[in-house]
């Protein structure tokens, strides 16, 4: 495991938390960017990329 697979799990647990905050906030912008750095530590993860790069990629789409 590389330090962005790490990298990717913290993304992933920072996004959790994220969520949960926007849900008891009732803030959906909050949930939001939980929910994207949930997906993005995931991708992250998977194939060992850097974040900044894999949010190039899903910009691009």
């Amino acid at each position: 495991m590389n330090s962005e697979q790490l990298k990717g799990k913290w993304n992933q647990i920072k996004g959790n938390v994220k969520q949960k905050y926007g849900v008891e906030m009732d803030d959906d912008e909050t949930f939001s960017e939980g929910k994207f750095d949930e997906v993005v530590g995931k991708i992250q993860e998977k194939t060992g990329k850097a974040k900044e790069d894999i949010k190039k990629e899903i910009d691009s789409w």
